[in-house]
């Protein structure tokens, strides 16, 4: 279960998105910190415990997803598949973090799209919402998680080792998440009557947009 919860968080994506891949993100994956840093030529190891690799190569683009090994064991012994709660959601946002970066590169790709660090980081947001809130509302029997958007978006914090333009950008990319993913609640979800439908088909048209229309979405949609 270790590393196969990768896969079945990128068929949780696919299927969420109705947006397949042909990569399978289990033979991209690595595990090891030291290997990890080595193939991006560091002598420390990565300040973080998930990254997408990108390097390129005669070929072209050669890509691989380090998510640190203690985050997919302690994955394994709670599994967020059977109970997501707040005992594991921190370790299931860095998994399904790493994994979205993969799986929105990959489908990019295959779509013959370019696609912007920032807009990496903004769709990785809303798919952490929105994997989490398939999954909590499948395990609780329908009962709607109204704590989920506080512990994702009012309770974050940016990493120490971010630099300036880091920080700018993930600092962008979670307060046009915040913004899109509480009107999806407020319109689909809070109302007198839910919509999951309605929600599932803005979320998917979301997906689906271009950069730049993506980031305007996120912040005028209404």
């Amino acid at each position: 279960m270790t590393l196969s919860l990768v896969r079945e968080l990128q068929a949780l994506l696919a299927t969420l998105y109705d947006a397949p891949v042909d990569q399978d993100v289990h033979d991209y994956l690595i595990t090891d910190a030291a290997h990890a840093a080595a193939l991006q030529e560091r002598q420390e190891p990565l300040p973080t415990d998930e990254q997408l690799l990108l390097a390129e190569t005669d070929d072209g683009v050669a890509i691989g997803l380090y998510v640190d090994r203690s985050v997919l064991e302690r994955l394994s012994v709670h599994c967020p598949l059977r109970a997501l709660n707040d005992d594991n959601l921190p370790d299931y946002c860095t998994a399904l973090e790493g994994v979205s970066h993969f799986h929105y590169v990959t489908w990019s790709a295959g779509c013959d799209r370019r696609v912007s660090l920032l807009e990496l980081e903004l769709q990785a947001e809303v798919d952490k919402y929105a994997s989490a809130l398939s999954l909590m509302l499948a395990q609780r029997e329908g009962r709607f998680p109204a704590e989920l958007f506080r512990r994702l978006f009012e309770g974050a914090s940016l990493l120490p080792h971010l630099d300036a333009a880091e920080r700018s950008r993930y600092a962008e990319a979670h307060r046009c998440a915040a913004r899109f993913c509480q009107r999806l609640e407020e319109r689909f979800l809070r109302r007198r009557q839910a919509r999951p439908a309605a929600m599932l088909a803005e979320l998917r048209s979301f997906y689906r947009l271009g950069r730049h229309a993506k980031l305007r979405h996120a912040v005028q949609w209404s």
